[in-house]
């Protein structure tokens, strides 16, 4: 996804933004443009960087990924799409103007305005581009909640799969969650 900067008057900086669906892991990059070139240069950056296979990516219908929606759109496939068939890389769009559907990049963009933009200010291109990794550290080793996983479960009951209820049983508080667990999974 792309975020627009520029805090000098007439100037216009772009914050790409790649967040990984399920790890969270986020890269950031800065470019003086956005368009169909700079997307695919990015797509570049990012399989280089990121630790983990990329078998999606998933835009919203903006004319530097697609140009379909453009007023003289055609299906000629852009840079940014035939860069993702270079990698074998699934192209997903969001719905039209429905900016919830990439909820987890616009939220990080909201906490880049909150935590970062709001308190910095940039003199140049370049100081952009030099504080942006700084921020991408960060989000990257902010702690993330955990899930709270019980070593003792109380209760359980009513587990169903399918529609089908598989187990119901009732546990007193000194049951080790591992005992729980293989007998629901005896239960298969």
């Amino acid at each position: 996804n792309v975020c627009m900067v520029g805090q000098e008057k007439g100037t216009k900086w772009y914050q790409y933004t790649f967040l990984d669906e399920y790890s969270r892991f986020r890269y950031l990059e800065a470019f003086e443009e956005h368009n169909t070139y700079t997307s695919a240069v990015f797509l570049r950056h990012v399989v280089e960087k990121s630790p983990y296979a990329i078998e999606c990516v998933q835009t919203d219908n903006g004319a530097e990924f697609i140009n379909r929606l453009l007023p003289k759109g055609n299906d000629t496939p852009t840079l940014f799409e035939n860069t993702l068939k270079e990698f074998g890389i699934r192209h997903k769009l969001i719905r039209p103007y429905t900016p919830r559907h990439n909820g987890k990049v616009e939220r990080s963009h909201r906490k880049d305005n909150e935590e970062f933009y709001a308190s910095h200010r940039f003199y140049s291109f370049e100081d952009f581009k030099k504080q942006l990794p700084i921020r991408e550290r960060v989000y990257n080793n902010f702690p993330m909640r955990p899930l709270i996983i019980p070593v003792y479960i109380d209760k359980i009951t009513n587990l169903y799969y399918n529609n089908c209820k598989i187990v119901e049983f009732i546990e007193n508080s000194s049951t080790e969650y591992e005992n729980v667990e293989q007998k629901i999974y005896s239960c298969f």
